[in-house]
């Protein structure tokens, strides 16, 4: 058995490995083209805004429902323990602001 290779066969490997260098060659091309480091760099971002943006959602909305359970019963009917005192600290608030506004303006 002789592992001796024919000039064909080694003219057919020299063939054969430049098209896979040319091949390996058009993809570092293409990953280091400028239009494809900004397009990567914007998905990037993009991907990490929506992540957070997701997250940030996900927090309001869990805040949100947190603050309605304070101040509705199960069935949705408010809590009128907790929702009066509530309304009153507000009206006060706005009254007192009311009150400051017109000592300045006036």
């Amino acid at each position: 058995m002789s592992d001796a290779r024919t000039p064909a066969q080694i003219e057919a490997d020299i063939v054969r490995r430049r098209e896979q260098l040319a091949v390996t060659l058009d993809e570092i091309g293409i990953r280091v083209h400028p239009k494809t480091i900004v397009g990567d760099a914007k998905a990037r971002v993009a991907s990490t805004v929506d992540h957070t943006a997701g997250r940030a959602f996900a927090a309001v909305n869990r805040t949100v429902s947190d603050v309605k359970a304070r101040f509705t019963h199960e069935d949705g009917a408010p809590r009128l323990e907790r929702v009066v005192p509530v309304a009153l600290v507000a009206v006060a608030l706005v009254g007192l602001l009311a009150v400051t506004s017109r000592k300045r303006g006036g």
